[in-house]
């Protein structure tokens, strides 16, 4: 009993429109999250510095 799924079936030209929503989403979502600005307020002065001085 297999299902006639021609209906369902996507297009490339349908499938990229998709996939170019779900990257620009996921780019703005990581810039939210890896903002530059708070990451760099967050960090020390010399992170490379020797910890005793």
């Amino acid at each position: 009993m297999k299902k006639d799924n021609s209906t369902d079936k996507l297009t490339r030209k349908d499938a990229l429109k998709k996939m170019g929503k779900y990257a620009a989403l996921t780019a703005v979502g990581t810039f939210v999250i890896l903002n530059p600005l708070n990451a760099q307020a967050g960090s020390p002065p010399d992170p490379g510095g020797n910890p005793l001085d």
